[in-house]
Parts: structure tokens; C-alpha cells; sequence
């Protein structure tokens, strides 16, 4: 991963809407008195959902309702790659490159959205399509996978990644998921299923002699 930085071109203010700022006092709320800055990655969530990244104006607003040092908020919301630092598309391609992932294929998925959107950390020409690599988003036992719009697709190989970003440039919402049907994270193929009952009912077990037990007294 690259350094994360804030983007050059910044708005003059930024302002919660009424909906946005009582939700964030609710957070505020949620935490005993002196501890508000624990909702810092939520005031932050909240700030993305409303005006689709996070700016440094928005940064400064959440530090003061915190409390809590301009610099400390900045530091939370560069770590963490869910947090956009930049103007962003409609569709936001986020597209997981650590090690399973990397292993199973995500260096293609990438080629993908090179060709389909731009070099890395790049909105597309017209403005919809945004994409970016990440670090794991939990979904290492389907992987390749990428998350678009906050949404999991996973399973992926180029040709469904490319048929999903043609998709949503479109203007169209595929439904997330895996791109085999694989239910959860269960094998390929669909569920193990134990259909000997000897396999689980204790009926093929045998007497295993403990080593310190105490031996029975000889008759």
C-alpha cells in the first residue's frame, strides 16, 4: 500500500446536515462522559456517507466535536482504507490485494480496473467508477474479492469483475455475493454433508488408555 495523503484540491467548509449531526451525537452518546473519541471512526463513516470522501474541512469539524486533536483524526482517517481522501465516482471498486487475495488472483482483477478505469486510485473520465486497492477485508476463504459500494463480491475472476463494472457503469446494482454461488464460505460445490451417521455419532470410537490413570487393583 501507498502513503495515504489528503487530496490537493480541498472545499473551503464542510457542515453535517441535520439528519448526519444527530446521528453523530448519538454516537457521542454511546460512551461514558470523556471518552467521546471513541466514535471517531463512526463521526468519520458518517462524514464519507454524506459527501462521498473525507475532507481535511471535514476532518477539522469532527477533531472539535471530539475534542480531540486535529491530528489524531487525521491519523484514523489515513490508516484506514475505507475512508476515500479524494473525490470518488458513484461506484467505488475497492479491490482486496493482500496475500490470499494476491494468491488467487487479484493482480488480474487490478489489470481490470486499470483498463476499464485508470491507473490506481483513479476515477473514471466520466466521473461514475472509482477504484482502489486495499488491505484484507476479511473474506480470505473466497477469495479474489473486492468490495463495491460497501458490498462484498467475491469468487471473482476478470471476466466477472469486468461483466460487474460494466454493470454498475450502466447504471445497473448486481447483487453482491460470490461469482460461483458458493454458499457463505463453504467449499466449492456446496456444503460438506455427513451422510454416514458413524462419522459424528461417537460409534466409531475405541477405549484409549490414559497414561496416568490409576490401574485397577488386581483381583
Amino acid at each position: 500500500m501507498s502513503v495515504r495523503r489528503l487530496s490537493t484540491v480541498q472545499p473551503e467548509s464542510f457542515e453535517f446536515s441535520k439528519e448526519s449531526l444527530e446521528k453523530a451525537q448519538w454516537w457521542m452518546a454511546k460512551y461514558p462522559p470523556g471518552r467521546q473519541q471513541s466514535a471517531v471512526i463512526a463521526l468519520l463513516w458518517l462524514v464519507q456517507k454524506q459527501e462521498g470522501w473525507v475532507s481535511e474541512p471535514a476532518i477539522r469539524v469532527v477533531s472539535e466535536m471530539l475534542g480531540m486533536p486535529k491530528i489524531r483524526v487525521l491519523e484514523v482517517a489515513t490508516f484506514y482504507t475505507m475512508f476515500h481522501l479524494e473525490p470518488v465516482g458513484e461506484t467505488v471498486v475497492q479491490v482486496c490485494g493482500t496475500t490470499p487475495c494476491q494468491l488467487r488472483g487479484a493482480e488480474a482483477l487490478m489489470d481490470v480496473c486499470k483498463r476499464k478505469i485508470g491507473p490506481k486510485e483513479h476515477r473514471s473520465a466520466d466521473g461514475k467508477l472509482y477504484w482502489q486497492e486495499v488491505e484484507c477485508m476479511g473474506a480470505c476463504s473466497n477469495a479474489p474479492m473486492a468490495a463495491i459500494n460497501d458490498y462484498y463480491y467475491e469468487d471473482l475472476t476478470p471476466e466477472a469483475l469486468e461483466k460487474l463494472i460494466d454493470q454498475f457503469a450502466a447504471g445497473e446494482k448486481p447483487a453482491p455475493g460470490s461469482a460461483i454461488d458458493r454458499r457463505g464460505a463453504a467449499p466449492e460445490g456446496g456444503p460438506l454433508v455427513l451422510r454416514d451417521p458413524s462419522l459424528y455419532d461417537g460409534s466409531r470410537a475405541k477405549p484409549y488408555p490414559l497414561p496416568n490413570a490409576a490401574k485397577e487393583p488386581a483381583e
